[in-house]
């Protein structure tokens, strides 16, 4: 008896131990948003140089914590070259703290970059110090104040840069600063930078640029005199402050923007004809081959038409090259290359009804549409003109793929430089001889490696392989792609994420992530960053999480993206709708528990859905979303709706405002106070509506906090509260 009951006894303290060992471990908030656990190692600072053989970036000693700028090769991966020690970055007796860096043209000099101050989303003003490789000295660029987007001349011999919305030129060689404008002034002119609205819709917030030869500058002057202020309150003291900056809502009056150039040689400065309207954008200009050519884009308010305009850089006058024109709206991007040979260049349109490449003479004459095919060129990496080259990604193998391709100007000899499946980003030395690939996928972090320009992998960069074993510790569901049908027939891409114990007799409630805006995507073959963790997370606590890419999303031509057009959020919330009751009719889904989250546009689209859906959603977090787009900037909300004034029934039949009364469920709306972007007007005038309606809601605000929402113990309090209210609520 008692041999039995000791067998016994150790086959239960064996089955425990197993039990114990083969345990996963649960997620918690504070790996995903404090400590970083799942955060990817990625090779960064990477700076490709001139030679084409070798790159530039950091490394930080892990027992002496020192750090350096070194130059590797490209093929072998050896240090060839201490560029820069942080050590030795001393002025004044104090030592700098470097927050980037970037070198002049020819390598022998770098800015570096330090104290920087965000402003906006791409703008911060700084102190730069510029470091002389040959004799190891360093110098401060101003002493004058902080100073934007400096930046060197093609020969490395000066600097230009923004102070107090003036525009300025260092020279390096007399130490001299010279003001090339006068009239700067903050909340009228600025001179050489973007305004707000351009900066964030038109993503660039530098707004002048050197000709080749380093003699001219073009820039842009913002006259805001007559854009209405918008004002934040600021918690920054006993008696808060007001922040107050230039913000055009929709149907408002825009800056008035004119292009200029200076002639660094003679002093002077002339006036680029644009025409006679001032009622509209200039969303890019950009030097051609030739330093007496610039290449001006004008743009009516609408969007729906495009001119390339070429200027003569001694006379300011234009002619017309190329005009692009839509029934809806024509999206900007940073695809337009001149060629060396001064006859020719090459841009992507949308024009046959997919993204492609296409090359033209500089008479405005095609040459030849370089790709084609029921798919996007989702990026352009470059153009090798001595080997007739495009290099470009593209959605060719799917909409949830990205890969790396190369193709010759004439459409001929079209080849995939990836091997792996996923989500691939390429960055090209110099002359193109290689690339170094960033490939992530469902599941798998980021993975850097090099490749030489037929594809054939030279070595690896990271792998991220401890991160990959510690994926193996933790109890993570199964993310798994997946096909949504709609009413109308149109098949909706979607992701669905199961508890690792799922059971399909059993059935689960349903948290859906939305963004759903024009052009965007959350359904793709990639790592998912902190984010999915979350998504993880809910799913170990019995959820079934999923995305749904409704119409109007990206990566699937234009008749898709932009049959949105005039009546935003429309058919976005439809979709949604038409997801939930699918997933509703599924026999593993509890159809009284489906709930739905978004930030921005998709806190918009989950404030549409709790109301204009109440049947089918039981809850709906809205995190800093838009809830009427008159609060809205002219040229996203317009690109879309045209203006108020126009299309009154597009702003007031998709506004989640003016269906308050429908709401049944439990909704939360999150917003931070210092929202430049996404004003706290709208979920201030949100709150009314439900108040007016006698609707239960909960809210949550975050005093001094922009659109992200960020900072400290912010996003971890802020996960903290969605799931506290996820749990409660469905």
């Amino acid at each position: 008896m008692y041999r039995i009951t000791s067998l016994i006894l150790l086959l239960l303290i064996a089955a425990t131990s197993f039990a114990q060992v083969s345990e996963k471990k649960k997620i918690t908030l504070e790996d995903i948003w404090r400590n970083g656990t799942f955060n990817p190692r990625t090779v960064s600072g990477l700076n490709p140089m001139n030679d084409g053989k070798h790159y530039a970036s950091y490394y930080t000693n892990p027992s002496t914590r020192k750090t350096y700028l070194l130059q590797y090769n490209y093929a072998t991966g050896a240090v060839t070259d201490t560029i820069l020690r942080f050590e030795d970055l001393v002025f004044n007796g104090k030592m700098l703290q470097p927050q980037g860096y970037s070198f002049s043209a020819d390598e022998k000099q770098i800015m570096i970059i330090t104290d920087r101050e965000a402003i906006y989303r791409r703008s911060s003003k700084e102190n730069n110090f510029i470091y002389n490789r040959a004799n190891k000295t360093i110098s401060e660029l101003s002493s004058n104040g902080k100073q934007l987007f400096a930046t060197f001349s093609p020969d490395g011999k000066k600097v230009a840069f923004v102070r107090e919305n003036d525009l300025f030129i260092k020279d390096l060689t007399s130490n001299t600063e010279r003001k090339i404008t006068n009239d700067g002034k903050w909340n009228f002119i600025i001179n050489g930078g973007a305004d707000w609205v351009y900066e964030e819709e038109f993503s660039f917030a530098r707004a002048f640029f050197w000709s080749p030869d380093g003699k001219k500058i073009a820039y842009y002057k913002f006259n805001e005199a007559n854009v209405k202020e918008f004002s934040m309150t600021m918690y920054d003291g006993l008696y808060p402050s007001e922040y107050k900056f230039k913000y055009p809502k929709a149907g408002e009056v825009n800056a008035i923007v004119s292009i200029h150039i200076h002639n660094l040689e003679m002093n002077t400065t002339k006036n680029v004809n644009i025409g006679s309207e001032k009622d509209q954008y200039i969303p890019r200009i950009q030097w051609t081959q030739d330093p007496n050519m610039l290449c001006v884009q004008r743009m009516n308010r609408h969007q729906n038409k495009l001119e390339y305009l070429i200027a003569d850089a001694n006379t300011g006058e234009t002619r017309t090259l190329l005009t692009e024109t839509s029934d809806t709206y024509i999206d900007i991007n940073d695809d337009l290359t001149f060629l060396a040979d001064k006859k020719s260049f090459i841009i992507t349109s949308e024009k046959d009804g997919y993204q492609h490449v296409y090359h033209y003479d500089l008479n405005g004459k095609l040459i030849n549409q370089i790709t084609k095919g029921n798919w996007e060129v989702s990026r352009v990496y470059g153009i090798d003109e001595k080997n007739k080259t495009v290099y470009y990604q593209s959605t060719e193998s799917s909409p949830l793929q990205r890969d790396v391709y190369a193709i010759g100007f004439n459409g001929k000899n079209k080849r995939k430089l990836n091997a792996s499946a996923g989500t691939n980003n390429a960055v090209f030395t110099a002359d193109y001889s290689f690339f170094i690939n960033y490939h992530t996928a469902v599941g798998s972090p980021t993975y850097v490696s090099l490749h030489d320009n037929k594809g054939k992998m030279i070595r690896v960069l990271e792998d991220n392989t401890a991160l990959k074993s510690k994926l193996t510790e933790y109890d993570l569901g199964t993310k798994e792609f997946l096909t949504i049908p709609t009413i109308g027939g149109v098949q909706l891409n979607a992701w669905m994420i199961k508890p690792s114990n799922f059971d399909p007799n059993k059935k689960y409630p349903v948290f859906m992530f939305v963004y759903g805006g024009p052009g965007s995507q959350t359904v793709t073959d990639s790592w998912g960053g902190a984010n999915e963790f979350w998504y993880h997370m809910l799913a170990q606590q019995g959820y079934i999480v999923v995305s749904v890419d409704n119409r109007g999303t990206g990566a699937r031509g234009a008749e898709f993206k932009k049959m949105t057009y005039l009546e935003l959020g429309k058919y976005e919330t439809i979709d949604q709708i038409e997801a939930g009751i699918w997933l509703a009719n599924q026999s593993y889904v509890d159809a009284n528990r489906i709930g739905i989250q978004g930030w921005s546009y998709g806190g918009y689209m989950s404030s549409l859905a709790i109301t204009k859906g109440a049947d089918v959603f039981k809850m709906a977090i809205a995190v800093a979303p838009v809830t009427h787009w008159k609060f809205y900037d002219t040229i996203y909300t317009e690109r879309f709706l045209r203006t108020p004034q126009e299309n009154k029934s597009g702003y007031e039949d998709n506004s989640p405002i003016n269906f308050v009364n429908q709401l049944k469920g439990s909704y939360l709306i999150i917003h931070g106070t210092a929202d430049d972007n996404v004003h706290f007007q709208n979920a201030s005038e949100m709150v009314k509506a439900l108040v007016n309606a006698n609707k239960k809601f909960e809210s949550a605000f975050y005093p001094d906090k922009n659109h992200g929402i960020s900072g400290g113990n912010t996003r971890l309090q802020l996960y903290g509260l969605m799931t506290d209210f996820i749990l409660r609520s469905l």
